[in-house]
């Protein structure tokens, strides 16, 4: 028996041992693994910032800017001599770029992205809207997903994982079919909580009135788009109003820390390393600052840079919008928004030309600093890197 209990011991002991042995293994692995990979990081944004650096003045200008395209299933020439004057960062499409076969979407995609290239060597981003529900440019049939708020109403019927899950699937079934198309970009998904005050602008497009869901839910739909290659653009940060900004003015009244609750899901995304792109709406948060969001260096430089942390991409909504277009047009406020802090710019096809000369009218003049743009198209072009998209 003594002799018996000894064995017994000695296993358990070498049991213990190698148990310890393989967690320990398996920690430095972890650690191994994430160092790697803080180096790839490392290494890319240093490749971007050197590529950023190189560009003169004209290519630097429209890495900044995601434009609008006319055409379906090609380029009609205007398109070709504007995107050869300015080989825009991003390109993005709608519904009448869409309405077609797959075919046609992704020749016009890539014969896009191979004109922009010949001018820049940078591939662009190929953006779209596709949020799911009405949202959506394609034909029906063609990466379908349901309203955000499906997923609110079905995680009251079951459990939040459960819909969690769901999200996270049908947004890598989603992002797929995208992916192949030729996008890389989602101007999606939307992670404003429904409220009363944003409720009549929102309507189906938010995960529903717990702001711990619609950060939860927001970041499932991330990763999936990710999973695929396709970057996602949270939006609209800090919050929209119930008017509808592309008709109406869009204003917060709230005091500061009515704002921060508001933006506590953007505010979970970026401290959980989800996102890598924001929106910024052209909502105007009065207690915060007299302009637009969208022009605003207290919400994107201070809060979103310098107190909230955010590394990624800052773009700012549509400047054709009614929202933005009280006094400025879309070229002066795009030069203005750049210098506020952000990266990127949406551009319709009647003002890339303006819009770019506008910039490297404010590149010369000193109005818009050399410094400013290349940290925006360094940012812009390490997330290209990091997708693959520029190998």
């Amino acid at each position: 028996m003594f002799l018996l209990l000894c064995v017994l011991l000695l296993f358990s002991g070498c049991s213990g041992k190698n148990t310890g042995a393989a967690q320990s293994a398996a920690d430095n692995a972890v650690e191994d693994a994430a160092t790697i990979a803080a180096e790839a990081e490392r290494a890319a944004k240093e490749r971007a910032s050197l590529i950023a650096g190189s560009l003169d003045d004209r290519r630097l200008a429209a890495q900044v800017i995601i434009s609008g395209i006319d055409g379906k299933g090609q380029l009609p020439q205007y398109m070709q001599d504007l995107l050869t004057e300015c080989p825009a960062g991003g390109v993005m499409l709608f519904r009448y770029n869409l309405d077609t076969d797959n075919e046609a979407i992704q020749n016009l995609i890539a014969e896009t992205a191979a004109l922009i290239v010949s001018e820049n060597g940078i591939p662009p981003f190929a953006a779209i809207d596709h949020e799911g529900g009405a949202v959506n440019r394609f034909r029906r049939g063609v990466a379908d997903l349901p309203p955000a708020a499906s997923y609110w109403d079905a995680a009251q019927n079951a459990d939040n994982e459960i819909a969690l899950a769901q999200i996270n699937a049908d947004s890598i079934n989603a992002g797929t079919v995208i992916k192949r198309l030729g996008f890389n970009l989602n101007l999606a998904p939307v992670a404003e909580y429904i409220n009363q005050n944003n409720r009549d602008f929102l309507e189906d497009r938010s995960y529903g009135a717990d702001p711990f869901f619609a950060a939860a839910a927001a970041a499932a739909f991330i990763a999936g788009m990710e999973q695929v290659g396709v970057l996602c653009a949270v939006k609209h940060f800090p919050g929209s109003a119930g008017a509808d900004p592309h008709r109406f003015p869009s204003i917060l009244r709230g005091n500061k820390t009515a704002l921060k609750a508001l933006a506590a899901p953007f505010a979970s995304l970026i401290q959980d390393g989800y996102a890598r792109a924001i929106m910024v709406s052209h909502s105007m948060a009065l207690a915060l600052d007299g302009n637009i969001a969208s022009l605003s260096p207290v919400i994107m430089d201070k809060w979103l840079r310098q107190e909230w942390g955010f590394e990624g991409i800052i773009i700012c909504d549509d400047f054709s919008m009614a929202a933005a277009n009280d006094s400025l047009n879309p070229a002066t406020a795009a030069v203005r928004s750049l210098a506020a802090g952000a990266d990127m710019v949406l551009v319709w096809p009647p003002d890339i030309r303006r819009t770019h000369r506008a910039i490297m009218a404010a590149l010369d003049n000193g109005e818009l600093s050399r410094e400013r743009l290349q940290e925006a198209a360094a940012r812009i072009i390490f997330e290209k890197i990091r997708l693959g998209i520029m190998d």
